[in-house]
């Protein structure tokens, strides 16, 4: 049965594909061919990959994208449709789903919400609820550096107290909205974020995500 994350992969690679390696995307600096090689090497060079938690191996993760980056962007786009290596971690449904599911969904609204005129694209209730999984468990992580409390809600009142502190800004918004905003797309996410003025400022520009 293929899973959500599966199922995210496959729309992602299309995507990707269809945009050409040139085309604009939310994460600033990057286009598609950059965004790709940056998938591929989450997956497949774990040894560089360690660059996106630690510091000190930033440099060598961007040097090793930057390696990826300048392949041919259809083998790019097969390995990300094609998925990781027999012996990566990724290889494990249950890894891959809960690594990618939010991942592949927020990567893909980057190169979607890049672009003048994009629509909204339908969640259905089975994928929003997953998705909030997600964000129950990796709430903390994402918003590990927030200036200000930080509580995510959905519009049926469910809560996660993603960041300990005062003041106190809650966002509310659908599921795939409210993982746009942790991972760090906050003005191209469609939420409403409530609180002090100032808090709601600093909530807005926080460095947020992984």
């Amino acid at each position: 049965m293929t899973t959500h994350a599966q199922r995210e992969r496959l729309l992602l690679a299309d995507l990707l594909e269809s945009s050409g390696p040139d085309a604009p995307t939310l994460c600033e600096g990057w286009t598609t061919r950059d965004l790709a090689a940056h998938i591929v090497v989450r997956e497949r060079r774990g040894d560089a990959a360690a660059g996106l938690v630690v510091p000190q191996l930033a440099d060598r993760l961007e040097r090793v994208r930057g390696e990826y980056a300048r392949r041919p962007y259809e083998e790019l786009i097969r390995l990300i449709r094609t998925g990781p290596p027999r012996l990566s971690p990724f290889a494990l449904k249950q890894v891959d789903e809960a690594s990618n599911t939010v991942e592949f969904y927020v990567h893909t609204e980057d190169v979607r919400r890049a672009v003048p005129g994009w629509t909204p694209r339908e969640i259905d209730p089975v994928f929003a609820d997953a998705l909030w999984s997600r964000l129950e468990r990796a709430a903390r992580l994402f918003a590990r550096r927030s200036p200000v409390g930080l509580v995510l809600r959905r519009p049926d009142g469910q809560t996660v107290v993603a960041h300990r502190g005062s003041p106190v800004v809650t966002v509310t918004g659908e599921p795939a909205e409210l993982a746009l905003f942790a991972s760090g797309r906050q003005t191209s996410a469609d939420v409403v974020a409530e609180g002090d003025k100032a808090a709601v400022a600093l909530a807005q520009a926080a460095d947020l995500g992984v």
